[in-house]
């Protein structure tokens, strides 16, 4: 479970994004709500030892609605085996996927993240988790809300191709995970989806 700080503050940027959203035109509130986001950006920035203007400019890029995001993943088997790609971004391995794209399906988007990361065409079959990023041991932790969708999906061709997110391209085994980017994806996750495999009468997950 994240940090009760976290919480708090991921919350008053919430309400603050959309007492703004809704509150224009009067002056006073707009006023209440903008520190109130600056609160926020103040807890995580104590408590996380980011500068407070990094994490005020990250709140003031967001508008509309506070919701959840969404990242969507990809999970595709061979020989027993699971896909995996390495980030460039921490040197970890992870399901291929990303945030999910304005005017895609959550199938769409794995399909063009699968494709883009690793150089797979595949066809999803099945949700299997939808889960609470907060409540998966995530790390580090982020200032906004997700939601994770992991999709199975089957192989249909291509061949193994790096991207400029992706530095790594590789089948593993069960037990024999490389080290992963604990931001993206974790090993409970991992393994719970090849008992998946092994059970695919089993329900989709979620929190």
């Amino acid at each position: 479970m994240e940090p009760q700080w976290l919480r708090w503050a991921k919350e008053l940027q919430a309400i603050a994004q959309i007492g703004l959203t809704y509150s224009s035109e009067n002056h006073f509130d707009v006023e209440r709500y903008r520190r109130t986001r600056e609160i926020a950006a103040e807890i995580i920035s104590s408590c996380a030892e980011i500068k407070k203007g990094d994490v005020l400019d990250l709140f003031e890029r967001e508008d509309g609605y506070a919701t959840p995001k969404v990242d969507v993943r990809g999970v595709v088997f061979r020989d027993g085996k699971v896909l995996l790609v390495r980030e460039v971004a921490d040197g970890g391995w992870t399901l291929p996927g990303g945030w999910a794209d304005v005017n895609e399906s959550p199938s769409e988007s794995v399909v063009r993240e699968l494709r883009e990361e690793s150089g797979y065409e595949v066809r999803p079959v099945k949700l299997l988790a939808v889960y609470d990023r907060s409540k998966q041991g995530h790390i580090p932790a982020f200032p906004f809300h997700v939601y994770k969708l992991f999709i199975l999906c089957e192989l249909m061709g291509g061949e193994a191709m790096t991207s400029f997110e992706t530095s790594g391209v590789e089948f593993f085994a069960e037990g024999e995970l490389p080290e992963l980017s604990l931001s993206r994806v974790t090993p409970e996750q991992i393994t719970r989806f090849f008992a998946h495999q092994r059970h695919p009468e089993w329900a989709t997950d979620f929190d």
